[in-house]
């Protein structure tokens, strides 16, 4: 098992020292929000903006415990894996909205950091790279869709030896340079964001688990030493819900992603690396990603790709993937390894809605690996749906939660066939 207590690039590096207290009285708000990472935080920053600021935010344990202090920080276009998926639930026309709204993602965040005056680190630029001529003629549309967005940042197709301006790896063939994506320090986004929050007079309580809900018009959430009663509740606890709501822990399923931190750089070496100092992944059904930090560090991360396994040294297996696309940095070292559980949804689009025959209990989970973007678009529209309704809600709260039959029981053997279905069925899609 991955030690969830292990330091992590974002916990050392942070630069914000927060510390809220634990719920112990029994407390009446407007909206109750369970879950203190970008889901959580970034909704009920979104409601507070709006007016709705008699807020409580409890998280179980610190606030950017889950995966929002565990990922790769990448600032990427698109929400889900494969819009295709969903088709039949919206059509073409919602197809399209969802295609629009998927833009939006970096400047959500650009603006959040620049309206709070965040420290996140936020830096652009983002290469989606092909390895074969498969990709090659998928980065060339993706560069088209792109494109016919309208968006303001530039968007352009490389192959062959103009790929070596953004990345210096010879494990490419081509790439789509897109200078709207980037990367930011999570957790230090994070933060910043629960800073802004609180500011507007929502109460924020950390180490304060919820373990007991009763639903009805006014929710009552009890916690280990206190409670919350409110007219509606969210829930955002994503891969870290541990089976506390039965009809959402139905519908995801977790595996896991690793990552790994070099020691710091020279400046020739990460102008080598990176000559944009920008963030980059390839576009496999499992990806390998990775960007140059602040401090001259190479933070790369994957998951396995067909058996679904941890590692028994995270820093051993990260560093063999990283040394197959910069094969120079054998002799650099590798001084943290973390990783931790994503949940997945069966069509790998991200879930949000209300509960069944529960129109005040709202909840946002499953975003595959892809959360650090989608989840400042999800929780905008999921605000909207929260506060006065809109047909962008609508239409993302239509997308079907199917369930994940037999999960609890053979967790490894679903997640390693859907692991090989996801990469046979690349080969077909332009994505191996």
């Amino acid at each position: 098992m991955i030690n969830t207590e292990a330091a992590t690039y974002y916990t050392a590096t942070k630069k914000y020292e927060l510390n809220f207290p634990s719920l112990e009285d029994d407390i009446d708000v407007d909206i109750v929000v369970i879950g203190g990472g970008f889901s959580g935080v970034n909704t009920a920053l979104e409601l507070a903006e709006k007016g709705f600021t008699n807020i409580a935010l409890l998280e179980a344990r610190h606030l950017g415990f889950g995966g929002t202090g565990r990922n790769g920080g990448q600032i990427m276009a698109g929400i889900g894996h494969d819009l295709d998926k969903i088709r039949k639930d919206v059509g073409d026309d919602g197809i399209r909205r969802i295609l629009e709204i998927s833009d939006l993602g970096a400047d959500i965040i650009q603006d959040r950091i620049n309206k709070y005056g965040i420290l996140a680190d936020f830096c652009h630029g983002y290469g989606y790279m092909g390895f074969n001529a498969r990709q090659t003629r998928t980065l060339r549309q993706w560069e088209k869709d792109f494109k016919s967005l309208g968006s303001k940042h530039e968007i352009r197709y490389l192959e062959g030896s103009e790929v070596r301006s953004i990345i210096g790896s010879d494990a490419y063939q081509s790439a789509l340079l897109h200078m709207g994506g980037g990367h930011v320090h999570s957790l230090n986004l994070l933060l910043g964001e629960a800073l802004a929050l609180s500011s507007y007079g929502a109460r924020i309580f950390e180490f304060s688990p919820a373990v007991e809900i009763t639903y009805g018009d006014r929710i009552k959430v009890r916690t280990t030493k206190g409670s919350v009663t409110a007219s509606k509740l969210l829930w955002a606890c994503d891969s870290f819900l541990n089976r506390l709501e039965p009809e959402l822990h139905r519908s995801t399923i977790n595996t896991y992603a690793f990552q790994c931190m070099t020691e710091p750089l020279s400046d020739a070496l990460i102008e080598r690396i990176s000559p944009i100092r920008g963030a980059y992944s390839d576009i496999r059904p499992i990806i390998d990603y990775y960007r140059v930090t602040r401090e001259n560090r190479l933070l790369f991360g994957s998951a396995t790709p067909l058996l679904d396994h941890i590692p028994s040294d995270l820093k051993a297996w990260n560093r063999q993937l990283m040394l197959k696309i910069f094969p120079y940095l054998h002799d650099v070292k590798v001084d943290l390894a973390w990783g931790g559980p994503m949940a997945c949804s069966p069509n790998l689009f991200p879930q949000v809605g209300s509960l069944p025959g529960r129109p005040n209990a709202f909840y946002v989970q499953g975003y595959s690996g892809f959360g650090v973007t989608p989840s400042h678009i999800i929780c905008k529209i999921l605000a909207e749906g929260m506060a006065e309704g809109s047909p962008r809600y609508d239409l993302i709260s239509s997308v079907n939660r199917a369930s994940v039959i037999g999960k609890d029981r053979f967790r490894p053997l679903i997640c390693t066939a859907g692991k090989t279905w996801h990469q046979v069925s690349g080969y077909w899609t332009g994505r191996r």
